[in-house]
């Protein structure tokens, strides 16, 4: 990135922090946590403790980040080696992303930017201009990227709440700033699990490792009564009110499955999984040491606000989570693809030098499709 787009992008993220630090959640037991911070074109800095509102507020305006980090994990000694933190427990968190739920709508908002001659295309395959297959995507999401990962964090909270009896008040989203959602489990039964426990808990609620026995099916002889009953708790439960659909079809539907054997059971069981298993990142959950973006940050790929979901069906990220200034900044764009912020369209450009309000510029210049004129 050149130094004319660091400029201008630390100057605006510092006039965000100055006027939006109303914004940033410091967490609960915030001395007991590790932060951490990245800045435009340079490495990770952590291992930091911050006791306060104040300390993080020195901490922004100091170091003007490009991403600030805060630990789901509670430590007796946050600003030391990993080895020598004394780990105590964590916040359960899950991550969704739009890039992770294979969207067809994505091939048509996704840009190619080849890294041999800079060209910028919607090809996907190698670039228009030199034919190299070096090429890095940025994707623009749309408004049904973003539906669908909302569809994923509903069907995650029915889960939690209905099977793994987490108190719907101790669950919190928050959009990610990019293009998806965290969502922070607190004060849970699971504060406590490890890594490999974690890892357990992500195979349940994606429904990743189920076998046809555990539904009922055998290879030889099924038994029509172990099949599950529609009115039954967890996977059971799920799995029957999707393939039977209703109580009075289940006995039918029973016959067919045994009829249609073993593995055409396996090839229902793969497609319910699909369907009702929760599309989690397992790294995420799993990893007990992580360092997540801090509610109320900025996210350096978009200029957008990490920021908390009151009402995730009504949540508009690309104007609820855009809070950088209105000012006109000269820019030269190449974004060949339309997208829209602040309930203004913008694009598509094509290497042209455009006047446009900062939240835009900031949009296409932390995605590599503008830069200050």
């Amino acid at each position: 990135m050149q130094e004319n787009d660091i400029k201008f992008l630390e100057d605006s993220f510092k006039n965000y922090y100055f006027e939006h630090f109303d914004l940033i959640r410091v967490p609960h037991r915030t001395s007991e946590r590790e932060f951490g911070f990245q800045k435009f074109n340079s490495g990770m800095t952590r291992h930091i403790t911050i006791k306060d509102d104040k300390e993080l507020h020195l901490l922004l305006m100091k170091n003007i980040p490009s991403d600030v980090y805060c630990s789901n994990a509670y430590y007796s000694f946050p600003n030391l080696p990993m080895s020598e933190k004394d780990w105590k427990e964590a916040d359960l968190i899950f991550d969704i992303d739009a890039k992770d739920l294979n969207l067809k709508c994505r091939e048509n908002h996704t840009i190619s930017k080849c890294n041999e001659c800079n060209e910028i295309s919607i090809t996907s395959k190698y670039c228009s201009n030199c034919n190299s297959i070096k090429l890095e995507k940025k994707s623009l999401p749309c408004k049904n990227c973003i539906d669908a990962s909302k569809a994923e964090v509903i069907k995650l909270s029915k889960i939690l709440t209905e099977d793994l009896d987490v108190q719907q008040n101790n669950i919190h989203v928050y959009f990610s700033g990019n293009e998806g959602f965290h969502v922070y489990v607190f004060n849970s039964q699971f504060q406590q699990l490890g890594s490999r426990e974690r890892s357990e808990l992500t195979d349940y609620i994606m429904f990743n490792g189920a076998i046809p026995e555990t539904f009922g099916m055998k290879k030889f002889k099924p038994n029509r009564s172990s099949f599950p009953d529609f009115e039954e708790k967890g996977w059971r439960g799920r799995f029957s009110k999707d393939v039977y659909g209703s109580k009075s079809k289940r006995s039918k539907i029973i016959s067919e499955l045994i009829a249609n054997g073993y593995s055409s059971f396996q090839k229902t069981l793969d497609e319910v999984s699909a369907k009702i298993g929760a599309k989690i990142d397992p790294n995420v959950t799993m990893d007990i040491h992580r360092i997540f973006r801090l509610p109320g940050s900025l996210n350096s790929k978009s200029g957008l606000t990490k920021i908390f979901c009151d009402d995730l069906l009504k949540f508009d990220p690309y104007s609820q989570a855009s809070f950088l200034s209105e000012n006109l900044v000269d820019v030269v764009a190449n974004c060949p693809i339309e997208f829209k912020l602040k309930s203004r369209k913008f694009g598509p450009y094509f290497n042209e030098k455009v006047s446009i309000p900062t939240y835009a510029a900031v949009y296409m210049i932390c995605k590599k499709l503008a830069s200050i004129y």
